[in-house]
């Protein structure tokens, strides 16, 4: 991994050399004194740092404060995302390190379908060469989310097709100051975070240089046994006002993450016997670091245009060892040490992973760096108001993937399996103009998409390469009828592109007959504040897939990746009522629900295996293929039969009470509704039709716990917290509160979802 320490020691050094850090989250300051000779000069006036995007869309936004993350106690990025509709987001370690998130009825496995952003920049390791999400920073550290549907989303890329989650780093404040919070529970939870900043003014000639430092450290006990996570998470932010006219933002992050027994899921009967906290794979050891850096410079020609150009890297190292790889039944132990492997985890039968001679490592190295102008420019060069959005991007990405095999349960080098190499190259830019006449808004766009993949492998020489370019239009309109409603409409081309692993053959180095993912993406809605304290948004949207890619594991087997149609349709609700708001009171008794109703994600075509993308090469995933993609389809996938992991109703709803004095308590319920777990729709594992293989491997499959449908489930979350004085605040929580045993998953056999979970803690600003 090139570069791994080269940029960060010189952004901590030029940050400190300005001599400042920074605390919460207030606003940074210009000095808005302009030259005497230009011809328009700047107002003086404070400017934000401008990385709040979603009140200027124009389609449906959410946007997670950081009131609303503090009032929660927000232990984890899916308990933030579940306050927002229309994103389904499924629990699978407990501590939100590898979130699987999706919006408007997508498969959430990995995230694959979703776009994250820090501050507006490429967030992802590998966001157009595989876009799975296996690191997540604390949520702890950002001050906001956004969560951004509809055609705004050809802004960005590459992924448009239903959504896109904008993480707000904190801002820097006018005077120094900070906080330090800890927070302990059972599980052996315990979580300190610091933070510390401030802006001086006038310092060499510059208006103002300032920065925010932040620091945390958590760790715990997940989800089930023989598990616990350690991460430690190091922020840095720092602005340079050189002027009226220009300003520099330099960020830095360092994540390092240590996870025992990265657990996989359960058979039905090791669920059913051995309960839900059950786990064997003790020796799992999975380790995560990642670098980051970006830098932004703004540049203001004049009040009404300005030029905003930033650099990204990052690079990203996982190692992950298991002894259990994809599924409950794997055999690998059989033959090395526990000769009834197979059979004792069929049945419910604990094993002792400590006599299974085996161990898998996939170590991983992403090295991603890019470069974004972006110009924003009021003007009327059509003889009406305008804002103009236009934007180009070079993005370069290289992996570096090996596979090791080891003889011992803790092995950590061995026989080496894999050593490839993949790289992507995309060059993308997009173009749009806000037409605005008195009460309506029109905003035509477009995003261009071009992207080149190559694929080595490194042990036998083979190579090869493939590519696209994609043009993608979006239309917008908004309508206010009156100063507390608005009505929106926007229409926009979705687009996604494969992995680089699926475009190129590992075989020949062929380039695979695969396409990205395609589709029409329309929403309809309102947005309204009918009274002080009340506010609401309904969306309705429709998204028409003409090609919708399913990874081999999602539909309860390893078949190879597949594509087909699909339509999904539904209406998503947001509603908050503050009855001291309303009323006037000091008292505040609230109301708050994120509704999505899905009556409609069907699969309007059979799912097509690609038998030459790589994924059936040799003679057991040759086996594989033929018996899970007969005739060449996914086994029981057809048009009219429901996508798995869509759930038709999910429900978050709070009631809560607070006082102007700082005291708050609510109550939080949390509905997801029944799901499929495969393209067949089967209702229970027994349902499996009898030509899946022979007897004895369709009796393997019904009990490896990867089929049937996962139950509705209520998870019920309390918290409070009290404002003791003005620096000092208190809190407690209780997530699960009823500690309900529930699945989530069951694409790697069954996982549960989290136990009850008490936490208590302390903020102290100062």
């Amino acid at each position: 991994m090139r570069n791994k320490c080269g940029v960060w020691p010189a952004l901590i050094v030029g940050a400190l050399a300005q001599g400042v850090f920074a605390g919460e989250t207030a606003e940074s300051t210009r000095n808005q004194t302009a030259e005497a000779d230009l011809s328009e000069a700047l107002p003086s006036v404070e400017v934000a740092e401008s990385v709040e995007k979603a009140a200027t869309f124009s389609g449906s936004t959410s946007v997670i404060d950081k009131q609303t993350l503090e009032r929660d106690q927000v232990f984890t990025v899916n308990e933030a995302l579940r306050k927002a509709p229309g994103v389904y987001v499924r629990d699978e370690e407990g501590f939100g390190l590898r979130p699987n998130i999706a919006f408007r009825g997508q498969n959430p496995f990995r995230s694959t379908k979703v776009l994250f952003l820090e501050d507006g920049i490429p967030f992802n390791f590998a966001p157009y060469g595989d876009n799975d999400i296996y690191y997540h920073p604390p949520i702890e550290r950002y001050d906001g989310i956004e969560i951004y549907k509809g055609a705004d989303l050809t802004q960005f890329g590459p992924q448009t097709i239903n959504g896109a989650i904008n993480y707000l780093t904190p801002k820097v404040p006018t005077t120094p100051g900070g906080f330090v919070s800890f927070t302990g529970g059972n599980r052996d939870y315990l979580n300190g975070h610091a933070r510390y900043g401030g802006m001086v003014k006038n310092v060499q000639g510059l208006d103002a240089v300032g920065g925010v430092v932040d620091y945390i450290h958590k760790e715990g006990m997940e989800n089930r046994d023989n598990t616990f996570a350690v991460v430690d998470d190091a922020n840095l932010k720092s602005i340079i006002d050189f002027d009226a006219r220009n300003r520099l933002t330099l960020r830095g992050d360092f994540y390092h993450q240590d996870e025992q027994g990265a657990a996989f899921g359960l058979t039905d009967a090791e669920y059913r016997k051995l309960g839900a906290r059950y786990n064997p794979d003790k020796n799992a050891s999975f380790i995560n670091d990642r670098w980051s850096t970006s830098a932004t410079y703004e540049h203001s020609f004049n009040k009404d245009v300005t030029l905003e150009t930033s650099f990204y890297w990052s690079a990203y190292e996982r190692n992950w060892w298991r002894q259990q790889n994809q599924f409950p039944t794997e055999n690998q132990c059989s033959s090395r040490g526990i000769a009834n492997y197979v059979q004792n985890r069929e049945n419910g039968i604990a094993v002792d992973m400590n006599d299974c001679n085996y161990n898998i490592g996939r170590k991983r190295n992403y090295e991603t760096w890019g470069i974004a102008p972006t110009l924003h420019a009021k003007h009327d060069l059509f003889g009406v108001e305008s804002h103009l959005d236009a934007g180009f991007r070079a993005h370069f990405e290289n992996q570096y993937r090996r596979q090791i095999q080891g003889s011992s349960p803790t092995a950590r080098d061995g026989t080496l399996l894999e050593n490839n190499q993949r790289f992507a190259d995309a060059y993308s830019g997009f173009f749009q103009n806000q037409f605005i006449w008195g009460n309506w808004t029109a905003t035509p766009g477009v995003r261009v998409e071009s992207v080149s993949y190559q694929r080595k492998d490194v042990r036998t020489g083979i190579a090869g390469g493939n590519g696209m370019t994609e043009i993608l239009p979006s239309f917008a309109v908004t309508y206010s009828p009156i100063d507390q409603a608005t009505l929106f409409f926007g229409i926009h081309r979705g687009f996604a592109p494969p992995r680089v692993e699926d475009s190129v053959n590992n075989a020949n180095g062929a380039a695979v007959e695969i396409g990205p993912e395609i589709s029409w993406n329309a929403e309809f809605g309102v947005r309204a504040r009918p009274a002080r304290g009340v506010k609401a948004e309904a969306t309705y949207f429709h998204n028409d897939f003409d090609t919708l890619t399913a990874l081999g594991t999602v539909g309860g087997v390893d078949t190879p990746v597949a594509q087909g149609k699909a339509l999904y349709e539904g209406l998503e609700l947001m509603a908050r009522a503050d009855l001291g708001d309303v009323f006037g009171w000091a008292h505040n008794p609230y109301a708050q629900v994120a509704y999505t109703w899905l009556p409609t994600a069907e699969t309007t075509s059979p799912f097509h295996c690609l038998t030459d993308s790589g994924q059936a090469t040799g003679s057991s995933q040759n086996a594989t293929f033929t018996r899970f993609c007969p005739g060449g389809n996914v086994f029981g996938s057809a048009a009219g039969k429901r996508a798995p992991y869509a759930p038709e109703n999910l429900l978050t709803a709070t009631l809560g009470y607070s006082h102007a004095s700082g005291f708050d308590a609510h109550l939080e319920a949390v509905f997801v509704g029944e799901q499929f777990a495969d393209f067949m729709n089967l209702n229970s594992a027994g349902d499996l039709p009898l030509d899946v293989g022979t007897t004895a491997q369709r009796n393997a499959l019904i009990k490896s716990g990867q089929f049937g449908k996962i139950n509705d489930y209520v998870v019920v979350n309390f918290a409070s917290s009290y404002k003791v004085r003005k620096d000092l605040t208190l809190f407690v929580s209780m997530k699960n509160m009823l500690d309900n045993t529930y699945i989530v998953d069951r694409v790697r056999g069954i996982q549960p979802g989290a136990p009850r979970l008490v936490q208590a803690g302390f903020k102290y600003e100062f």
